[in-house]
């Protein structure tokens, strides 16, 4: 596997928290969902808080007046420090009072190998190679 840098085995990554893992000296927190594997550095732009410490979650979605709608399951992490939510895959703030985004990072799944990809930020629509 050329490009990436083998964190874990595939078995070793939780689905409802994060793995904290040494990519090239910085922290990275790697979570699956399914069969795809989310990794994020484990830093909150708002005040520098360990996000990977937060919760792996979903959050509520824009409805109708009168009802709730809860969505994106697994796909947002909720920084411990001041429960702002980020998505896992653009890393873009799920509210507009945040400032920047955490650093998402490409993941490729090699037979039972995970490789992060520190140059490479994973595509928009989740897809995973």
């Amino acid at each position: 596997m050329s490009g990436g840098v083998r964190v874990a085995a595939l078995e070793e990554v939780p689905e409802d928290r994060f793995l904290i893992v040494d990519v090239e000296g910085t922290e990275v927190g790697i979570v699956r969902d399914g069969d795809q594997v989310h990794a994020v550095r484990n830093l909150c732009p708002h005040h520098d808080a360990p996000v990977c410490r937060g919760r792996v979650a979903g959050t509520m979605l824009p409805s109708a007046p009168g009802e709730m709608s809860y969505g994106l399951d697994r796909r947002v992490v909720v920084c411990p420090w001041h429960q702002f939510e980020f998505d896992l895959v653009s890393g873009r703030p799920l509210f507009t009072n945040v400032r920047g985004r955490i650093r998402t990072y490409a993941v490729t799944v090699d037979g039972s190998d995970v490789y992060v990809e520190p140059g490479r930020r994973p595509a928009e629509n989740g897809d995973q190679r």
